[in-house]
């Protein structure tokens, strides 16, 4: 089931400057991804590395994996929520899984040149990416959460 996210109209388009800061903190995660599955491939392979493209193939779904998951379920990475960023249809409710996969393939090619689809954030009037088209989604920002005082 979708989820329908609420404060729609207080969430803005995200820059790059946020979006190349979440992306540092989820290659963070990816990394460390990748580094579990290294170690359970050379335990199960003798101690050999493990080069075969079954292996490389098995890191790129785990990796799809790991952000599918993230955005489907609450719209945002680790990396996204420490920038206060989420992915939301154009609607405002939670990506599919098919959305998801377009967005990944979509965002994978775009660092494959370089950033561009991620630099086109510079030229859209939506600040949209490469993904967010393909993928008919948005990353937006959040607002800051409101501090309460308590009574004391």
């Amino acid at each position: 089931m979708r989820r329908r996210f609420t404060d729609l109209d207080r969430v803005w388009p995200a820059g790059l400057g946020r979006r190349l800061g979440a992306m540092i903190y989820d290659s963070f995660l990816v990394m460390a991804i990748w580094v579990s599955m290294a170690l359970i491939a050379v335990a199960l392979n003798q101690g050999e590395a493990n080069e075969s493209r079954l292996f490389q193939g098995l890191l790129f779904a785990m990796t799809f994996a790991f952000f599918a998951f993230c955005w489907m379920r609450a719209g945002m990475t680790l990396g996204m929520q420490a920038w206060r960023l989420r992915v939301q249809t154009l609607d405002g409710a939670s990506i599919t899984l098919v959305q998801s996969l377009i967005r990944f393939l979509v965002a994978c090619l775009s660092l494959a040149l370089l950033g561009l689809g991620y630099w086109w954030v510079l030229f859209d009037g939506q600040r949209r990416s490469w993904p967010d088209i393909a993928s008919s989604t948005e990353v937006v920002v959040l607002p800051k959460p409101e501090k309460t005082l308590s009574k004391q």
